[in-house]
């Protein structure tokens, strides 16, 4: 598999690895973008790469809430400009709440419910598209509810109200006073916003992101054993890269995330006291972080050659 300098510069992007690091990790890989990646961890020339470093598309993130049920909608444009756009902001505002009232996350279900202005919500989209001539595109909705408690949204860095560029969702189950869920909703749901949990718990983490991790894990833990010429058993490396693994578990797992408040307490003992702060148990049983474009690759452009191109510069 060929790669490009293109490919080279993302990834030294995407690791923080040295130009000539990267070439090499490639060369190695047969140009496999990934393998590379896990290549340069292995090691220990690259960090983990979040997710949120692959943010590329512009549009809104919309969250709407009603009582013990919340959705989030993310609505795709291609430039920020249609973003800030008074129209867009209506249209992912309303989306938003037709969502709401949808029993699932079918976007293609969004598309065909009724807009609030006459119409369907697609057919709406598809006007947005020839009047304010940009592309526009539904891209996911996740719905969470409770049978007994509060879903709290939050917004950060709000666009507009409900509106913006990460939008969480915590689903708490409870009988406690709505004020106590609504304060301990919006700490939690901020915590989300700046960890990035990949799961609510550990068990509920993709098996396969494990078994990748404690490949790395491995990989790193005989690569240095050989550098260090020591004989260490299989065993023991074995040990090494389980454990590398049930720690990128208890750090990506939102219950057992170190709440970012205190830097000390896991979220799941946060929730627990304040259950009993506020006489009766709570339990987070989802939530939902849509932060925008995620995980969309957005073709880079030289502005500048593009305007020489134009003008017949180059």
């Amino acid at each position: 598999m060929a790669y490009t300098a293109a490919d080279v510069k993302n990834l030294r992007e995407r690791t923080g690895a040295g130009m000539m690091d990267c070439k090499k990790a490639l060369d190695e890989a047969a140009g496999d973008f990934e393998a590379a990646v896990d290549a340069l961890r292995a090691r220990g020339l690259a960090a983990a790469a979040k997710k949120s470093s692959r943010t590329a598309a512009e549009g809104l993130v919309g969250v709407a809430v009603s009582g013990t049920r919340g959705v989030a909608l993310e609505v795709n444009s291609e430039t920020d400009f249609v973003a800030k756009n008074d129209q867009f902001q209506d249209f992912v505002r309303k989306a938003t709440q037709v969502a709401l009232g949808l029993d699932g996350d079918d976007v293609e279900a969004l598309r065909a419910a009724a807009y609030p202005d006459g119409g369907t919500v697609g057919e709406k989209l598809t006007n947005n598209v020839a009047t304010i001539g940009e592309n526009q595109q539904l891209r996911r909705i996740k719905t969470v509810a409770v049978s007994a408690g509060l879903v709290v949204p939050y917004v950060h860095n709000a666009a507009a109200p409900g509106l913006g560029k990460i939008g969480v969702l915590v689903a708490l189950e409870s009988a406690a006073p709505a004020d106590a869920l609504e304060a301990l909703g919006k700490q939690i749901a901020m915590h989300i916003a700046a960890a990035f949990p990949q799961a609510l718990s550990a068990e509920d983490l993709d098996p396969v992101v494990l078994e990748r991790e404690r490949k790395i894990a491995l990989e790193k833990a005989v690569e240095e054993a050989a550098k260090s010429g020591k004989q260490i058993p299989e065993e023991i490396l074995a040990k090494r890269a389980d454990g590398a693994a049930a720690k990128y578990a208890k750090e990506n797992a939102l219950l057992s995330q170190v709440f970012v408040m205190d830097n000390k307490t896991p979220i799941a003992q946060v929730v627990e006291a304040a259950g009993k702060a506020a006489g009766a148990k709570i339990a987070l049983t989802d939530y939902v972080r849509f932060q925008l474009g995620e995980g969309i690759e957005k073709a880079e452009t030289d502005f500048a050659a593009e305007v020489a191109a134009a003008a017949g510069l180059n």
